[in-house]
């Protein structure tokens, strides 16, 4: 467990401290994806002396969690993004998530569940778009990828190992379409060239031309993928 330092108010919040050798001075951050705070502790600094350093910042602290859009939790009667394009959540009888004309089906029992079953469904979505795409661009570039796994990462959207193991996380899904595939050129580039030279960014062009416009979407866009909330 993280060591954690509590800003007393209405309500307090809890922050995350993290030691750094490196680090010359106290510094905060406030993740607009989560709303999580973490104070950067130099080495030697006191937590009396942290604890004042983050009173006195608490107007800045607020402010910051004020500005993040509010977390949605998928619900009936509230929209979803699949593949860029958002769907009414509507309640109908069987017992599992599915897309029928524009709409996004849960089943009318047991309503408490819903946030998790339409967890399942985008991996379930996620997993067969992602797999789709990077076996077309590893075909392509003649690579062959090893083990594709889903996580929920806050701040990798992808990631190739030495091995070719390729992650992705499962939110990529209610991107629009073109987001998700870029992505996936860009994991599946990394079995040619592991690194970001311009030999990379040559070979992501090879299959994914005008990958500028879905990187900069991912860019722009990364936190509205994050406020829905699907668990506590």
């Amino acid at each position: 467990m993280g060591e954690h330092l509590i800003l007393p108010g209405d309500p307090p919040i809890a922050l995350d401290i993290k030691p750094s050798a490196r680090a010359r001075r106290l510094s905060l951050r406030v993740s607009r994806l989560d709303g999580r705070v973490t104070l950067t502790l130099p080495h030697g600094a006191s937590r009396r002396h942290a604890l004042a350093f983050v009173e006195d910042k608490a107007d800045w602290i607020r402010r910051h969690l004020a500005d993040r859009p509010d977390a949605q939790v998928p619900m009936p009667g509230r929209t979803l993004p699949v593949h860029g394009t958002d769907h009414p959540i509507v309640t109908g009888p069987g017992r599992s998530v599915h897309l029928a004309a524009g709409e996004i089906v849960v089943p009318h029992r047991d309503p408490d569940r819903t946030p998790a079953r339409l967890m399942a469904f985008l991996k379930l979505e996620a997993r067969a778009a992602l797999a789709e795409a990077v076996d077309r661009h590893a075909a392509a570039l003649a690579v062959t990828p090893a083990r594709l796994t889903l996580r929920d990462t806050r701040s990798r959207w992808g990631s190739c190992s030495a091995r070719g193991d390729l992650m992705f996380s499962w939110r990529l899904v209610m991107a629009p379409r073109e987001v998700l595939d870029y992505v996936a050129a860009h994991e599946v580039a990394h079995l040619v060239e592991m690194n970001h030279s311009q030999a990379f960014w040559n070979t992501v062009a090879r299959t994914c031309p005008g990958y500028e416009a879905p990187r900069r979407w991912l860019r722009q866009n990364a936190e509205t993928l994050h406020r829905y909330k699907f668990r506590d």
